[in-house]
């Protein structure tokens, strides 16, 4: 019987080739099962100097199956919603299971653990909108940048329209659907010449089309990012505050949350192994999981795996509550799914401090991070290295800007360190947090 206690008419074409799907499963053997269907469309235009490169339209859908035979798991997957495919499909993940090692914490969510009362957090504004005039808006996107002091070429602007629907079912008897639009519009520009260009952007997302930043405001923004870049020095290799600004910030705790994720918990992987009840940041430092937040990025009242989500927080005066785990990471650990299967929804950090100019002001002299190359993150050790540009601090102003650093620290010891955490949060993010301010990290340049 479905949990969900009502099946809305948007998703009810997908509801009826789910049960399909299952039927198939059961009729083939399989204890356990599990479909996730999806469909996604729109349209993405690209321009570049005034001329257009590219306008894509996408009408993609899909079909993932997972079986379960007494603990060996299967999974196949299509984009062929025919029966006959749909009938392949099972059988390949059928036999994919027959010929994998069982896995004790394989199998669907508990059952008691699944959601059963279905929420709408006003996440679907559609509004029709024609390439012409999406086009339109990234050329006039580029042209406000364009037109800026010191702006020598573009890299190009897009507009991207998108609407998605997900239905998620299993053999417990649970069926959920979501669906929601997004819309972005960004712009990439180039000052200066030769040897010494330098290149930034700026972009705005939102849920619905009137949410988004103007054209105008987008290319100017872009532009003054991109023009204050220009004569880039180095600075001397030392011990320093560094300063990540909000768009950053948001990756810091990200990779925070991938250490305490479930997939590096029980694999051995994480440097925050059994810290459940440990501090590791400030005490007045605390992030908070509200899966329900009205228009929010990542909200939904079930996880990847139609298990129930619920607010709590993660970590509560820097004491770290509850890891992020899935039923399959819960079971390896002897613990139960905390509702993350597929991620962290909606995340609210604390502040402590005011904008990003008074952050500035406070940190004195050091470093303003404002882009980050590479992937140095280990989350089994800590450690932390990351090439770097921005701007370099002294006495509380921006002196001029910095680029080819690299910046290096342990999380062990940079996230107890956080001095600040400013209220000019980013809003084009899941993960809602301002600037952070570290109190010493190492910075090495080339002077």
């Amino acid at each position: 019987m479905n949990t969900t206690s009502t099946n809305p008419a948007y998703a009810q074409p997908l509801y009826t080739l789910a049960e399909q799907v299952l039927d198939l499963c059961r009729a083939s053997g399989a204890d356990q099962a599990e479909v996730s269907l999806s469909q996604d469309t729109g349209f993405a235009a690209n321009v570049r100097l005034g001329d257009v490169e590219t306008v894509e339209r996408t009408n993609d859908q899909g079909v993932a199956v997972t079986v379960y035979t007494q603990h060996s798991k299967g999974t196949a997957s299509t984009a062929d919603l025919r029966p006959e495919s749909l009938r392949e499909t099972v059988a390949q993940a059928c036999a994919i299971a027959r010929y994998t090692e069982a896995d004790a914490a394989s199998g669907l969510a508990d059952a008691d653990r699944l959601a059963t009362a279905p929420m709408d957090f006003d996440l679907w504004h559609p509004t029709e909108l024609s390439a012409e005039q999406g086009i339109a808006l990234a050329l006039a996107c580029e042209a406000a940048g364009l037109q800026q002091q010191g702006i020598s070429n573009s890299d190009g602007a897009a507009f991207n329209s998108g609407r998605s629907l997900a239905v998620y079912a299993n053999s417990h008897g649970f069926f959920g659907a979501e669906r929601s639009t997004h819309y972005s519009l960004s712009c990439s520009l180039i000052a200066g010449k030769d040897s010494a260009m330098q290149r930034d952007y700026w972009y705005s997302t939102a849920l619905m089309f009137d949410g988004l930043d103007s054209a105008d405001a987008i290319g100017r923004k872009a532009a003054e990012r991109t023009a204050a870049r220009l004569n880039p020095r180095s600075v001397k290799t030392g011990q320093y505050p560094v300063l990540f600004s909000a768009e950053l910030a948001r990756g810091l705790i990200g990779s925070f949350l991938g250490a305490i994720s479930g997939g590096s918990l029980y694999r051995n992987a994480s440097f925050l192994q059994d810290s459940i009840g440990k501090k590791i940041f400030p005490e007045w430092l605390s992030l908070h999981e509200a899966p329900h937040v009205p228009r929010g990025f990542r909200s939904g009242y079930f996880d990847a795996e139609g298990v129930a989500t619920q607010a709590s927080d993660i970590v509560s005066n820097g004491v770290i509550q509850r890891y992020l785990l899935g039923s399959y990471s819960a079971r390896k650990l002897g613990l139960q799914s905390t509702g993350n299967a597929g991620g962290v929804h909606n995340l609210f950090a604390s502040a402590n401090a005011g904008d990003l100019q008074s952050l500035i002001k406070n940190m004195g002299t050091g470093l303003l991070a404002t882009e980050l190359m590479g992937q140095g993150v280990n989350t089994l050790t800590g450690d932390y290295s990351r090439g770097a540009a921005g701007f370099w601090v002294e006495n509380g102003e921006i002196q001029y800007a910095v680029d080819e650093l690299t910046i290096a620290g342990n999380l062990a010891d940079m996230l107890p360190a956080i001095e600040a955490v400013g209220n000019d949060v980013d809003p084009r993010s899941h993960i809602q947090v301002g600037s952070i301010l570290v109190g010493k990290m190492t910075v090495a340049g080339n002077d």
